[in-house]
């Protein structure tokens, strides 16, 4: 039986090809893209308002409470604004870092600091939630250090958010930049230094324009997984985002949660069409 079907797969790459994706493929549609379709067509389901039973007819009322309630209207803005504000910061600090890992420091020193990012994946995602939590707190280490200075921290609210998803998701920027970083030649950095350009032209001019669409591909993370994070902010802030409305709508109205669901992919598409637009995809 296997000679027969090795026999059968002989000399046939492309069957060969198909047999190997079939799996990985099949999960893909049915799991993923098939979920994807299901919550589509909820967003579009009706609740009724008496017995609370979902009404399977097409309508679009949920995106127009959507559109028309000012508290769905802040959330989502609050939600786009700290995730903007998130991926920022991290591309701010993880530049500095991966430029040091790629380009500067020796081999040793570029394995350990690979680990030292590495590092906070490895541990739990409530564990570091929590010692935030804890250090937000008014009597976290964060307002006993800045007691002696007359300062305070930020406590809980939507700079907690800020700062505690920044920590979060910084190692999701470092990486991808790391790598780009990687591929630009040292031989053209040493070529913009020898024609007389600036540390800062040479930056400009050279290192940015190369290194974009991985600063992009580490955006797409940092800002993907802010837009869905609802446990951050249930832990840090009093604030609603938008995870935590789909969560608070799930039991009571699952077609208006599925409706809040779809704003984050709306606005990941409209995010990959801007950078597409600015050309962060041209070298990748």
């Amino acid at each position: 039986m296997s000679r027969r079907l090795a026999g059968f797969f002989y000399g046939r790459p492309r069957l060969q090809v198909g047999a190997l994706l079939a799996g990985p493929v099949g999960w893909l549609v049915v799991g993923y893209l098939g979920s994807l379709a299901v919550l589509l067509v909820a967003a579009f389901w009706t609740v009724d308002p008496l017995s609370g039973v979902v009404v399977h007819n097409l309508s679009l009322e949920n995106f127009k409470t959507l559109i028309d309630e000012p508290v769905y209207r802040d959330i989502v803005g609050r939600t786009v604004l700290i995730a903007a504000l998130v991926t920022l910061t991290d591309a701010v600090l993880a530049f500095p870092i991966a430029f040091y890992m790629a380009k500067v420091a020796s081999r040793r020193g570029k394995a350990l600091l690979v680990v030292a990012v590495l590092l906070p994946l490895w541990s739990s995602y409530l564990v570091k939630v929590y010692s935030w939590r804890t250090m937000l707190s008014a009597g976290g280490v964060i307002n006993w250090a800045l007691a002696p200075l007359g300062l305070h921290g930020p406590g809980f609210g939507n700079t907690a958010v800020w700062l505690v998803m920044s920590y979060l998701w910084l190692p999701y920027m470092v990486l991808p930049i790391y790598a780009g970083l990687e591929r630009i030649p040292n031989s053209l950095i040493s070529a913009s230094e020898d024609l007389g350009a600036s540390p800062f032209t040479t930056f400009r001019r050279v290192i940015l324009p190369l290194a974009f669409p991985a600063v992009v591909a580490g955006s797409i993370f940092t800002f993907a997984l802010t837009l869905g994070d609802y446990i951050t902010p249930r832990l840090v802030s009093n604030s609603q985002f938008i995870g935590n409305a789909i969560f608070n709508n799930i039991t009571n109205n699952q077609p208006l949660a599925s409706a809040l669901a779809l704003v984050p992919i709306v606005v990941m598409i409209a995010y990959l069409l801007v950078a597409r637009k600015l050309g962060a995809f041209e070298h990748i």
